[in-house]
């Protein structure tokens, strides 16, 4: 039994495969394109084990492509090429079925690497699917993302990895014959962090450590996985959690912590991309406006680690991280913009109001566009008390300046502005 759960029991149709219904359900846009046999080339954007890989198996099998695979981290142009002059071979041109190319990890292919798919993409001899865990935007080069669609796939939820549980105790042999009772799953959606191949992985390890039968409960999973935890995390999925420490140790403000966390990273071989990208979102999000200069110091710090790479790169990264974790604290920016969208969702498009809206046309201005608009400028110290918010939801206060120095002065300045407006 070498091969794990989660290739055991890897779903192989449409019907088997759990979530992701705003794709693959009865209506969804893939379950559409396979009906049709009309596949588009295609980046499956989502966290770790969501089940990317396996849904481009699914797509293959039920459009009845050939199916060829690549992975980012070991595969070079030369592999590429190779592989594409196999796909042209097998399909390309003279078959209506254009084979599947499935990369993994696309995200860590190189400029020219992604260069070399281009043709091949763009002529129609393969169909490209790419999976990645990043934001395709910054790390697909704009020619190749113009020819993909891209589609996202949603974490599991707690009932989707439950569902998983229990369609390996009804399928796999040998899951079935440790006569296995979830008494309690908490533990394990814990552990799992919403990864599915991690949380069979784990329950696989907890189900092959005791006899029949087997009461899974939250103090055998947790002893289990505390003696194990290089055993469970085979497909490296822990850097999540690695770099969930390196962050939280910036936000609580322990430069010690920061540096050790970055350093497990850095000799772990993570892209160290992936990390400056991490330092900008703490610098905005967990700092913000308390210190504006930390955004413009780790937007640096990612500038120059891209210029540079490793190892030298490591220094950069180390001073952006002790920077940040001794700058002062405010998630002010991030709470307001969370609170925006909010009610932006809960009271839908309402309407601008009059005086702010555009006027380039005569007949807009007889509608009163822009009609009492009040030009701050024309004002003492560039400021006039007017409404800027939809009717439904004037006075309405977003923004509540953080607990620090720079948004104090922030507080003052908005309260002798706006006086009882806001509450400030």
């Amino acid at each position: 039994m070498n091969e794990p759960l989660a290739e055991r029991i890897r779903p192989k149709t449409l019907e088997d495969y759990i979530s992701q219904q705003h794709l693959v359900g009865k209506t969804g846009i893939l379950t559409e394109h396979i009906k049709k046999g009309i596949i588009p080339s295609l980046i499956l954007w989502g966290p770790p084990g969501i089940g990317k890989t396996t849904l481009a198996n699914i797509i293959a099998q039920e459009s009845e492509r050939p199916f060829y695979t690549l992975s980012a981290i070991n595969s070079g142009v030369k592999d590429i090429r190779d592989v594409l002059d196999k796909a042209r071979q097998s399909g390309g041109l003279f078959t209506v079925k254009n084979p599947i190319l499935f990369i993994d990890e696309i995200h860590r292919f190189s400029k020219s690497q992604q260069d070399s798919l281009l043709a091949a993409v763009e002529k129609g001899w393969v169909t490209l699917i790419g999976a990645t865990t990043e934001n395709p935007s910054f790390e697909v080069i704009p020619a190749l993302l113009s020819r993909c669609q891209v589609y996202i796939l949603n974490s599991f939820d707690k009932t989707d990895l439950i569902d998983l549980l229990h369609r390996a105790m009804e399928i796999d042999p040998f899951i079935k014959s440790k006569n296995i009772s979830l008494v309690e799953t908490d533990a394990l959606i814990q552990v799992s962090s919403g990864d599915a191949r991690k949380l069979l992985n784990v329950f696989e390890l907890v189900a092959s450590s005791e006899e029949s039968p087997v009461k899974i409960t939250n103090e055998l999973v947790l002893s289990k996985v505390q003696k194990n935890t290089v055993r469970y995390d085979k497909t490296g999925e822990q850097h999540y959690d690695i770099v969930s420490a390196f962050i939280k140790s910036i936000r609580g403000s322990d430069p010690n912590a920061a540096v050790y966390w970055l350093a497990r990273m850095i000799e772990g071989g993570e892209d160290v991309k992936f990390i400056a990208r991490r330092l900008l979102i703490a610098a905005s999000e967990d700092i913000g406006n308390a210190n504006p200069t930390a955004l413009i110091m780790a937007n640096s710090t990612f500038q120059a680690v891209a210029t540079i790479g490793y190892p030298e790169s490591r220094i950069v990264l180390s001073q952006c991280a002790v920077y940040l974790a001794n700058s002062p604290k405010s998630n002010s920016s991030y709470m307001a913009i969370n609170t925006a969208l909010e009610t932006v969702r809960s009271t839908g498009d309402l309407s601008v109001p009059l005086h702010l809206r555009n006027a380039p046309t005569k007949l807009m201005k007889d509608l009163d566009y822009g009609k009492n608009y009040k030009y701050a400028h024309s004002y003492e110290n560039n400021f006039v008390a007017q409404e800027f918010l939809p009717k439904e939801i004037e006075n309405t206060k977003f923004y509540e300046p953080g607990n620090n120095a720079r948004e104090q002065d922030f507080r003052n300045t908005l309260k002798a502005r706006w006086k009882d407006k806001y509450n400030y």
